[in-house]
């Protein structure tokens, strides 16, 4: 039996529990069952836009504060930088932390066509090239960055400041 929600979405019900959403996009019908712990990779709009798992690789080098600067907690990102993870203690919490990282990312940043962890990848690996900048769509910067070496690698370093947010704006205008 199906019922509609105020937002016109059709909630399956078999028994007692809800078992998936029917919903059109593009005059498709899509179902999605209810699976266990699908909530806890969901946000409460239904995105994961980041990944525990490169949360932990990062974690592995995090008296860099990689995993922070991943999970757009920028600040304590540079903290962990120059204190090399305030001296091992606060890299060690971190450990536990991350899942409530990931939580609050997926909270915080929207879902769209650009992926944070191949933007991440492609900073990290070949930032001073800028080929982040072009699976962004931003030519002409990528352009720029593979000319200058990334701007000589200040422009990288302001990449790892805020690509959260700029891949957070190219997704929310999509």
């Amino acid at each position: 039996m199906a019922r509609r929600t105020a937002r016109g979405k059709a909630q399956l019900r078999t028994g007692d529990g809800l078992v998936g959403l029917l919903k059109t996009e593009a005059g498709k019908i899509m179902f999605r069952p209810e699976t266990r712990g699908y909530s806890e990779r969901m946000n409460a709009t239904g995105h994961d836009t980041h990944s525990k798992t490169i949360g932990y690789l990062l974690w592995i080098f995090g008296f860099t504060g990689a995993h922070r600067f991943y999970y757009g907690k920028t600040k304590t990102g540079v903290l962990w930088f120059f204190t090399l993870g305030l001296l091992g203690v606060g890299w060690l919490i971190d450990l536990f932390l991350i899942p409530a990282m990931d939580r609050e990312a997926d909270r915080r940043f929207a879902q769209g066509s650009t992926d944070y962890t191949v933007a991440w990848a492609l900073l990290t690996f070949l930032g001073p090239f800028g080929i982040h900048r072009f699976y962004m769509g931003k030519i002409g910067t990528g352009l720029l960055y593979l000319v200058t070496g990334g701007l000589l690698l200040i422009g990288v370093l302001y990449d790892f400041l805020t690509l959260n947010s700029q891949v957070d704006e190219i997704n929310r205008k999509s």
